[in-house]
């Protein structure tokens, strides 16, 4: 009798992990989970197109990376087709991208006006959009690879004023699974990770270290997320280790989201 199924060998699996000879453009690399992904991304051997909007945030990081630095507002397809014409300048091929890019304006529904709409679409999903159309191209031309971003939790869950940005997230999650799928037979894997809280730059000069305790309160790992913990998944998705994913989103909060919020009267009976 025979099977179609292939021979088992035990693969290296921190082989799969290393990125080495291997390019990629970092949208979003300036601070916060961009910094920290560029990090991972050239500790795991790849080189980096280290790209921001702010050219001092795009040097600096690429210097402390070994990367390639260029500063410009990829929201736009001019720009986003400079980032990508600079990487194959830069590198030769393009195998991978991560798209950090995303900001949240938050208010409620009836104090967004037409242009806060399109800026929040603009910049969750237009430059996704962008990124894959453009770089899944050359991607698959150098045989195959990963374009990868960062979701939210909130694009699953309703979460008050955040309707409007909550939405877009909604958008590029459900962008991410067609374009995963539609470029799969190209060799071109589109996946997304999915944060809850993180402990951003920009965050953190929002909410002080009392809200910070709340947050934590309502996460079942007692705290917050931290760059590297969203760089983490994100360089998983960018290597072999997940290649058989694609279309897939992935929930980095601290097991938040499994919760139900249960009126405090339902607490779990004493022993005794």
């Amino acid at each position: 009798m025979t099977t179609d199924t292939p021979d088992y060998s035990v693969p290296d699996y921190l082989k799969q992990l290393r990125l080495d000879g291997k390019n990629f453009v970092l949208l979003g690399a300036g601070q916060g989970i961009g910094e920290a992904t560029a990090h991972a991304l050239a500790q795991a051997g790849a080189r980096v197109l280290c790209v921001d909007r702010e050219e001092e945030l795009a040097a600096r990081i690429a210097k402390a990376v070994n990367g390639v630095p260029f500063a410009a507002d990829v929201t736009t397809r001019e720009n986003m087709q400079r980032a990508f014409d600079t990487a194959v300048s830069s590198f030769g091929q393009v195998h991978g991208v991560v798209d950090i890019i995303g900001m949240a304006y938050l208010r409620p529904l009836l104090e967004f006006d037409d242009a806060t709409w399109t800026l929040q679409f603009d910049v969750v999903v237009r430059h996704a959009f962008l990124a894959v159309q453009i770089g899944a191209e050359l991607i698959a031309k150098a045989g195959g690879g990963t374009i990868t971003f960062v979701g939210s939790v909130a694009g699953d869950r309703i979460v008050p004023p955040e309707t409007v940005y909550a939405s877009s997230k909604a958008a590029l999650h459900h962008f991410v699974r067609g374009a995963g799928v539609e470029y799969a037979p190209r060799g071109v894997r589109v996946n997304a990770v999915s944060p809850g809280f993180v402990r951003t730059p920009r965050l953190n000069q929002i909410l002080g270290a009392e809200a910070w305790r709340a947050v934590g309160e309502s996460i079942p790992l007692g705290r917050a997320a931290t760059p590297a913990e969203v760089a983490g998944p994100l360089l998983f998705l960018a290597s072999d280790l997940s290649a058989h994913m694609t279309g897939q989103i992935i929930v980095v909060d601290g097991g938040s989201t499994n919760l139900t919020p249960f009126p405090k009267v339902f607490v779990a009976p004493k022993k005794g």
